[in-house]
């Protein structure tokens, strides 16, 4: 039981385990930081991929919206736009149409 006891007082032993914890958890360059700058980075990365496909794909609604027709229909479609000599019907189905508390 003492060798074991002993072992656990070698100053040499003392020393690396108490630089192992600082390096470890203590330290402003620690692993725990480093592992969250990891997880930050990893987000960053995910972002940016997703910007780059939203870019590409608002890029290739910028090359459709160029013709007169496609920017016609967006504008009618996203935004109810119509011409002037034109009138606009909405119909509502019964479904669509949200119930009040008094009506039940």
């Amino acid at each position: 039981m003492i060798p074991i006891f002993a072992v656990f007082l070698n100053k040499y032993l003392f020393i690396i385990l108490l630089f192992v914890i600082w390096m470890l958890f203590l330290d402003t360059n620690s692993w725990l930081i480093h592992r969250e700058l990891d997880q930050e980075i990893q987000e960053l990365n995910d972002n940016k991929k997703y910007y780059i496909k939203e870019i590409v794909k608002d890029q290739k609604d910028i090359k459709i919206l160029k013709d007169s027709n496609e920017l016609e229909k967006f504008a009618r479609e996203e935004y109810f736009m119509k011409r002037d000599d034109e009138e606009i019907y909405i119909i509502e189905y019964e479904d669509s149409v949200p119930k009040n508390k008094n009506d039940d």
